[in-house]
């Protein structure tokens, strides 16, 4: 990744900082694009641009954080597209409100900024990084509105992969559990050893993203770690 040029959304949450962390490791020059104003950021600083601030979930802004990026790097080389969101509800217990939360958390934020992103990419050959959901390839119960939306990136990331077979490679990770503290406090409980560490995951994510993956577009590569 010595010299390339990335986006990495969601990325003042603890999956965005991972990957931000192991990206400037390997010599990457990174955009940190976050609906959270700049000063969330904290030390992200020293090691990537910040763009907070921007709500990606709409065209407009996706199309600014990339305009933004491009301007400040110089050029694009990859999107990482970790921006998302969580909740747990029954369809008889929960709201509408929740379903569109989710599909604009998730699916339209990575929707809108590949369209976004695109043109750039096609110009450097470059690579899409999608984050899918295990918990989307068969949803349990409480989870229809985050399966929905993770599935929509799924079916999303194998299309644009045909869509651009040849010009920008295209794939996307599905966890199982994240080991983050949010996930720990609402699952006291569980197993914290068999869920999958941040770093773990940003290894996996980093790797699509670099030219070691040359040879995969249209993947949904599952990390489980222990689950």
């Amino acid at each position: 990744m010595n010299g390339k040029c990335v986006i990495v959304t969601g990325a003042f949450g603890v999956l965005g900082r991972a990957v931000i962390g192991l990206l400037a490791e390997r010599g990457a020059r990174v955009a940190a694009v976050d609906v959270a104003p700049t000063a969330a950021a904290g030390d992200l600083a020293t090691q990537a641009v910040l763009l907070g601030g921007f709500d990606i979930a709409d065209p407009g802004a996706a199309q600014a954080a990339v305009d933004a990026a491009e301007q400040a790097l110089g050029r694009l080389d990859a999107l990482i597209n970790v921006a998302g969101g969580f909740a747990w509800e029954t369809l008889a217990d929960g709201e509408a409100a929740t379903w569109t939360r989710l599909y604009a958390m998730n699916l339209a934020t990575c929707a809108n900024m590949c369209r976004a992103a695109v043109p750039h990419l096609i110009r450097s050959g470059g690579r899409i990084v999608n984050v899918g959901a295990g918990g989307a390839v068969k949803a349990a119960a409480g989870m229809g509105a985050y399966a929905a939306a993770k599935g929509g990136v799924h079916r999303l990331t194998e299309a644009l992969a045909e869509e651009l077979k040849g010009k920008v490679a295209v794939n996307a990770v599905l966890p199982s559990i994240i080991d983050t503290p949010v996930n720990r406090k609402d699952m006291p409980g569980a197993d914290f050893a068999a869920w999958v560490a941040p770093a773990d995951l940003a290894e996996v994510i980093v790797f699509l993203a670099s030219d070691k993956a040359r040879a995969m577009t249209g993947a949904l590569v599952p990390v489980n770690g222990g689950v």
